[in-house]
Order: C-alpha cells, then structure tokens, then sequence
C-alpha cells in the first residue's frame, strides 16, 4: 500500500535548457494519474512565472522516493521512474500478466519483463508462469510466508540508479546524438587545420561559429566541441599536442 496524495512540495525538478543541451532520448512511460496531474500543476505554474517558457517532461529520467507498506513489513525504495509506475500499478489491482502490466504502463513486453526483476529480486512480487507460456504473471506478495522465505526486512532503504540500464542509455544517446549533429563539422575542422596547421579549442570554435553560419549553423558549445574533437583524437584523427590541435599525420 502507498500513499497517492502527493503535492507540490513532493517535487523537485532538475530543469535543463533545450539551448545548452544536445536532444535527450524520449521514452514512452505512463506515470500514475495523481502524479502526471502533479507534474501538469508544476509545468503550468512555471509558465505562469516564467512567461512565455514552458516546460517539456522527460518522464522516463529522475528518481523516485517510495515507502511500501505490507501486511507485516515497510520497505522504503529510490528507484527510477520506470520502477515506480510498475509497482504503483499493483496499488489496486494484486496480479497482473507482463503484455497486460506493459500496456498499462506503456513500455515494450521485453523491457517490462527486464525492469520488473528488480521487484522480484527483493520479495515485493513474485513470478508465475500464466496460460500462455509467453505471458507471465506477477503477484504482489503481501507477507513474507507468501514467499516461503524466512527472515526479517530492516526497513533500510534499497537503491536502483546508479547502474540502471535506463540511465545509461539516455546517457549514451545524449553522446550518439551530439556526435550524429557534430559530424557534419568534421570537414570544416579538418580545412581549418589543414589551412592554419594547428589551432586552439577556442580559435576553432569561435571560427566555427562565424562562417558555419548557413544550413547547418554551428550553435554548438565550447564543451561540446571539445568533447567530439577528443572523440577525433581517440580515433587519432587528430592530435593534440600544448593545448593545440593537430591533424594526424
């Protein structure tokens, strides 16, 4: 059992500009009702301070604080997103199938069925094999006999952030997404260089910035740039050498 009412003051929201930030990748995810409403409350008050800017949920990224109360033990949880709204499911309905539980939540069958270990591996619900082989069925486990194991629960609180998969996914296409808008550069970088013969990070960003001025228009940061020309380096396409770039002979 958990407890819905959240409020305002539940939310804490890490807000990242869409100017400074390369595309994150989006994920389908269906939140609970009160809290899509909770997230819909904030984004309208926001844009009421902060007219005309809005904000746009990446619902699938953050961390999730939970407190599970059973019949005979409390259980306290941060998990991601994704986490929660699967155990949040079974909050009024006991047992579901993995296609029926996926479809509620709004994710692939083949992610449920991975993301859903996490709760089965610490007693919360427990995995049966349903009518169809290919569709299981998971259960809340109410009390720990329910699993035949024995034992105590310390009330300490369990983590899943740091190596979750999801995470590191968004992670890795934040990196693909800003070396696919970076690639098209790499023919102007390497004139510069062939024409100057080396140049610092800054000389080239700034050269960058005034004559790649039509379609595509570099609107890329000095953090950025540096980051796609040490991928250059790592192929030793470039060099790098006193804090000046090279091209490798």
């Amino acid at each position: 059992q958990t407890d819905l009412n959240v409020s305002l003051d539940n939310l804490n929201a890490t807000i990242i500009s869409s100017n400074f930030w390369p595309p994150i990748q989006d994920e389908a995810l269906n939140l609970p009702e009160p809290v899509e409403q909770l997230l819909t409350d904030y984004a309208k008050r926001y844009t009421e301070i902060k007219t005309p800017r809005k904000l746009i949920w990446k619902k699938n990224l953050g961390s999730v604080k939970l407190e599970l109360q059973f019949e005979d033990r409390a259980m306290q949880f941060n998990v991601t997103p994704l986490h929660a709204s699967i155990i949040m499911q079974f909050q009024d309905q006991k047992k579901w199938t993995s296609k029926n539980l996926a479809a509620a939540v709004g994710v692939p069958v083949d992610v449920l069925n991975r993301r859903i270990n996490f709760w089965i591996s610490k007693g919360v619900l427990a995995e049966s094999i349903g009518a169809d082989s290919a569709d299981h069925a998971f259960t809340l486990v109410e009390t720990m006999n329910d699993t035949g194991k024995s034992g105590t629960i310390d009330g300490g609180c369990e983590e899943l952030l740091a190596g979750d998969e999801d995470g590191e996914r968004s992670v890795a296409s934040v990196e693909d997404q800003l070396r696919k808008e970076m690639t098209v550069y790499e023919k102007f970088i390497t004139g510069m260089l062939t024409n100057f013969g080396s140049m610092a990070l800054d000389r080239i960003h700034n050269t960058l910035k005034m004559f790649c001025i039509a379609d595509p228009t570099y609107d890329k940061s000095l953090q950025q740039l540096q980051s796609f020309l040490s991928g250059l380096v790592a192929e030793e396409k470039l060099e790098l050498r006193d804090g000046m770039y090279f091209l490798r002979k």
